[in-house]
């Protein structure tokens, strides 16, 4: 045997090995842990629900897809995304919404959805406890996304991506409501903003003018008590004197928190919005009456109604400010735009 052909009999060999050593090589790591990105002058979030705690890749873009799908609907055309729309903060630019399934004015306007892993509780009056059902309630509520789960999952069952992205993000569970809700969750606790130049002023990496830091101050004086950095909400609940007056029509949705609670000093307060993206996520209030800022400041200076319930950090007379305070203030507030948290 020729030197070549033996040196060519081993090299054939040898490949041979390798590609058998390759075949049994473990696959591609899947549900790998999903780390939200949370600067360090940030609180800690909300712990986990004992039942979705292992947050995963694979979960997270489940979630975003469902999130953008109009599936979730009745007739596929609403997703949570129609009326969350990540250029105006994740609201939808309506003071009361119609974009409804059936077009049914909705009696409270479209929140934020903006740093939600600091949250105990959503909707407006704290309804709902964690992220998990608050996913489910506009899914199945009729003049919002009127879906029924029979036909959702029959839906999910034959759609050619959805069981095996399902079968990816929950190898060990059915695809059924629960790992819906738990996707959507876990999804929407990236909703994380924390890149305006604010946030980067507070990294050492921009500068703020003195106009923005006298905003900063003034917003920390008189608007802290509710809204205190870094995340810009308490995330509790007041009443801020928009009313004073409260109708028990609507299924109560007038007497805010109350509606929960039944406890009577919490008749007409909501949940604290944060300032985070303010300037993209008009009207304001949790029925949005309020169309600009200079309306929102207006309100704190001349507009609070007296009631027994209304909120102590608020002085019966109004919050006093003068021109150049509310002009450094709106100031400020451009700071906290978060132009990459808009595209997500």
């Amino acid at each position: 045997m020729t030197m070549c052909l033996r040196y060519s009999i081993v090299f054939i060999f040898v490949s041979c090995l390798c590609a058998c050593d390759k075949s049994n090589e473990d696959p591609l790591p899947k549900n790998t842990d999903f780390e939200l990105n949370i600067p360090d002058y940030f609180p800690a979030p909300e712990p986990l629900l004992s039942n979705n705690e292992k947050m995963t890749k694979e979960i997270v873009a489940l979630g975003k897809k469902l999130f953008y799908d109009p599936i979730l609907s009745g007739d596929n055309t609403i997703s949570c995304a129609t009326c969350h729309q990540p250029n105006l903060g994740f609201s939808d630019g309506l003071s009361l919404s119609d974009r409804g399934i059936t077009g049914e004015q909705l009696p409270l306007h479209s929140p934020a959805l903006i740093n939600l892993s600091w949250s105990k509780a959503f909707f407006w009056d704290g309804g709902a406890t964690n992220l998990e059902s608050q996913a489910m309630a506009p899914i199945t509520n009729k003049d919002e996304m009127g879906q029924a789960i029979p036909e959702l999952m029959s839906e999910l069952s034959n759609h050619d991506e959805y069981p095996g992205l399902f079968n990816e993000a929950f190898p060990d569970e059915e695809m059924d409501m629960t790992t819906i809700a738990k996707a959507l969750a876990h999804f929407e606790r990236t909703l994380i903003s924390a890149g305006s130049k604010y946030d980067d002023y507070r990294k050492g990496k921009a500068k703020l003018s003195e106009l923005e830091l006298y905003g900063m101050k003034v917003v920390e004086s008189k608007c802290g008590g509710c809204h205190p950095a870094p995340l810009f909400t308490d995330n509790d609940y007041h009443n801020n004197g928009l009313d004073d007056t409260y109708s028990e029509d609507n299924d109560g949705m007038e007497q805010g928190r109350l509606r929960i609670t039944y406890i009577y000093e919490d008749m007409g307060k909501y949940k604290t919005p944060t300032l985070r993206n303010i300037l993209k996520s008009a009207p304001y209030m949790h029925d949005g009456r309020l169309g600009t800022l200079d309306d929102v400041l207006h309100h704190y200076t001349n507009g609070v109604k007296r009631s027994p319930t209304l909120d102590p950090l608020i002085d019966t007379e109004g919050i006093s400010l003068s021109e150049v305070q509310k002009q450094a203030i709106l100031v400020f507030l451009e700071t906290l735009t978060d132009e990459e948290f808009l595209e997500m």
